[in-house]
């Protein structure tokens, strides 16, 4: 069984979850699906900053959530579903 060590800074007492995503966006009008998946992640709860970046992924994206469940939701469930987001690969901090 894994053992989870939260990392982050505490909220309320409450250790958060701390991640880096990185995010492949479409190739089509490559820096405006870019442009404007940025503008839309900022706008998700949770997300701290985002990255535009050079390589093979586009956007570097620091999430804060309390748990992986709500970590889980928010890779999921709305920065998935913004148009031009192909694919996304998280790195959870561990230490």
């Amino acid at each position: 069984m894994w053992a989870w060590r939260i990392h982050g800074r505490k909220k309320g007492g409450i250790g958060l979850v701390t991640a880096f995503v990185l995010v492949k966006v479409g190739t089509s009008e490559h820096l405006n699906f870019a442009k404007s998946a940025k503008e839309d992640m900022l706008k998700i709860k949770g997300v701290k900053n985002v990255y535009g970046v050079f390589g093979r992924y586009d956007l570097v994206v620091n999430v804060e959530a309390k748990d992986l469940e709500e970590l889980s939701r928010i890779i999921m469930d709305k920065m998935r579903a913004i148009p031009g987001v192909m694919a996304t690969e998280s790195l959870i901090i561990g230490y």
